[in-house]
């Protein structure tokens, strides 16, 4: 595993890691899940959605958000393992994504970058779930690589759910304009502090300040200065900055704004607590 970088300076307000894969990031166990949100914790970042992008990583998600009251989780399949997806495979995906805890279903979407997956199995996959989404009243993810214009056209002609969100937003500033014209929010991660992202960067002042998030996308995308090294719900802080940096405003401003659209966007203060459930969804994570 690649070395974690130092701690970043505390934010002075708290905010949240709309996207993490804690899974990804080493953590196991509770107590695994239990230290990185305590050195999350100790930087201001205090809560964090962790995301599953296969079955096993959902069951897993799920979990864990009813490990530790900080952590949350989406689940779905992510377009690039869903080349042969079966209806018992979804119907698990529909019930992890039920759970109180569960509080987005995602990551979906498309990605033409990768051909793991035919654009055709990805886009019947994206539809339904939409559809889930929508049955469900929770917001949808978005992974969208190289291929901004079929994922604005499905979302158009399925019907959008009533929240979308652009995780690891990759467009410039006329897709980040159309995505606000359209109420979708817009999560911004570590490449927006890279110097050569110059159409990213642009696009990070559009969205108004309610449809803006913030997100590690960890253990991947480690913000400059420490690009290459592992990444961690902590090392936040230097994307909170370097956006604050493009929109002009404190630091701290954007730890508020993101922290109140996250509570939001996820509803997080409707939240069962943990320390009251008695039972889990999932008894045994990872496996069928």
């Amino acid at each position: 595993m690649r070395e974690r970088p130092e701690p970043p300076e505390p934010l002075g307000a708290t905010t949240v890691d709309a996207h993490t894969h804690l899974d990804a990031c080493g953590c196991e166990t509770a107590a695994d899940v239990a230290a990185a949100m305590d050195r999350a914790s100790a930087v201001g970042v205090t809560r964090a959605v962790t995301i599953a992008d296969d079955l096993p990583s959902a069951r897993w998600a799920a979990q864990a958000a009813h490990w530790d009251p900080r952590v949350f989780a989406a689940v779905a399949l992510h377009p690039t393992r869903t080349a042969a997806v079966t209806d018992d495979e979804f119907a698990e995906i529909e019930r992890l994504a039920a759970d109180p805890r569960v509080v987005a279903v995602g990551e979906t979407g498309l990605d033409y970058y990768w051909d793991y997956s035919p654009p055709e199995a990805q886009q019947a996959s994206f539809r339904r779930h939409i559809d889930l989404a929508k049955r469900l009243g929770k917001p949808l993810m978005i992974h969208d690589r190289d291929a901004h214009s079929d994922v604005l056209r499905i979302l158009r002609e399925e019907g959008a759910p009533e929240t979308v969100i652009f995780h690891c937003f990759s467009g410039d500033a006329e897709m980040a304009r159309v995505c606000s014209d359209a109420g979708y929010v817009l999560s911004f991660a570590g490449p927006v502090t890279f110097r050569n992202a110059k159409p990213l960067r642009a696009a990070a002042s559009v969205p108004p300040d309610d449809l803006l998030l913030v997100e590690t996308d960890a253990p991947f995308l480690t913000p400059h200065p420490h690009r290459g090294r592992a990444n961690e719900p902590y090392c936040l802080p230097w994307t909170v900055r370097g956006l604050a940096e493009l929109r002009g405003v404190p630091a701290d401003r954007i730890a508020e704004i993101t922290e109140r659209n996250a509570e939001r966007v996820f509803r997080l203060g409707e939240l069962p607590s943990v320390a009251t459930e008695t039972t889990s969804t999932v008894s045994d994570p990872r496996s069928a």
